[in-house]
């Protein structure tokens, strides 16, 4: 039998903007062939245009790269203030580069900002020889990541893009995918991504000097709120971007891709988010509140600790007025031993209008073991002991 617990939910503490009706929107006119933009906290798609066709990514490329990396440096296997140094083939790239030197090293940190400032194609090998040993190996990685992001329209021959081959390929929705892959679990990356010129120095056998790195992403300058992420083009490819920008509380990913010019790139992408801007709004409970234990029947111990396994999150798109949300938590009166830390108690539902727009689980924050007759003889002597 389980138990019911009615919350209106507080509009302060947990919806953003929420009161006003807004009238539907038209959708967002854009000029390029493919394009998507999505809600990066919760991955709802707001706008989509021809986003699973498969075209060429030029330099968005590196988004998988910078995506490799980063998972590379939160696993312990490398660190920002590792040497990387240069190969022949790292410096024989041609396209974007930042003119590194066969034999010369940079940290690893220098070399992120190389990418992610200025699409450096020698500064990606590099980086890939680094993790993998060898390009090819890293390209194996980056193929294996995309599948284990569901990118069914996603396949890689290269760690930055240069290539034109048919067989490098990706879609705006996989682009997406990825994009909200790096930033939501390496947000870190902004700090290199919001860089507009920063210079670094070369050190050769020849000597010393200073190299300017400047970002592509013009966006920086253009739109107040844009946070990053990566420009590509090729005369195969177009011109492409997956442009990130925060406000409000609002995480966006608009994808470009195919666009004629750059121009019309990075202007598609400011009418993307733009669009979403006055579309979203999100409710967002964090759900840090504590419960109370629930009693356990026939156990170690009469009770066990409960919590939300996490936040909730709702986004809307339509005008609705979501200081109506309604939080109901759903419980059982007791539970039969035994539990295990993590398994689910119940769920917390939210409603709107009457209407479930989602859950979260309730879980047990620890295990208690079936009681045996061990236990039952010391709790009758503990009694008579007392």
């Amino acid at each position: 039998m389980f138990r019911k617990k009615s919350l209106m939910a507080l509009a302060l503490a947990a919806v953003l903007g929420l009161t006003v009706h807004l009238p539907v929107k038209a959708d967002p006119a854009v000029s390029s062939p493919s394009v998507i933009l999505i809600e990066s906290s919760t991955g709802q798609v707001i706008y989509e245009l021809n986003s699973t066709e498969r075209r060429s990514p030029a330099s968005i490329t590196k988004i998988m790269t910078l995506l490799l990396t980063f998972e590379a440096i939160h696993q312990g296997k490398i660190s920002l203030t590792d040497q990387v140094t240069t190969s022949e083939y790292a410096s024989s790239m041609g396209g974007s580069q930042v003119y590194l030197a066969a034999g010369e090293t940079q940290t690893l940190d220098t070399m992120i900002k190389c990418i992610a400032v200025s699409s450096g194609n020698d500064a990606s090998v590099a980086v890939a020889e680094h993790i993998a040993g060898s390009e090819e190996a890293f390209v194996d990685m980056m193929n294996k990541k995309a599948e284990e992001l569901g990118m069914a329209d996603t396949r890689f021959e290269d760690c930055c893009g240069l290539t034109d081959s048919d067989g490098h390929y990706t879609s705006a929705l996989d682009v997406a995918t990825m994009s909200r892959e790096l930033t939501t679990k390496y947000p870190e990356v902004f700090d290199y991504t919001t860089i507009w010129m920063e210079d670094i120095t070369h050190e050769t056998r020849q000597g010393t000097s200073n190299f300017t790195l400047s970002s592509t992403n013009k966006l920086l300058k253009q739109y107040q709120w844009t946070t990053g992420l990566k420009t590509g083009s090729t005369s195969k490819a177009k011109y492409c971007f997956s442009a990130t920008a925060s406000k409000d509380g609002i995480d966006l990913i608009a994808v470009v891709m195919g666009a004629p010019d750059y121009k019309t790139r990075f202007g598609d992408a400011q009418i993307l988010l733009t669009y979403g801007f006055g579309v979203c709004h999100l409710y967002v409970d964090e759900n840090k509140e504590e419960l109370e234990p629930l009693a356990v029947e026939g156990g170690t111990a009469e009770e066990a600790g409960i919590r939300y396994q996490g936040e909730f999150r709702y986004l809307d798109t339509a005008g609705s007025d979501l200081s109506g949300v309604q939080k109901e938590l759903e419980l059982p009166e007791k539970v039969k031993a035994p539990v295990e830390e993590g398994m689910e108690a119940g769920r917390v539902r939210y409603l709107l209008n009457g209407s479930e727009i989602g859950s979260v689980p309730v879980v047990f924050t620890e295990s208690v073991e079936e009681a045996g007759y061990g236990d039952y003889l010391r709790k009758v002597m503990g009694f008579f002991l007392l």
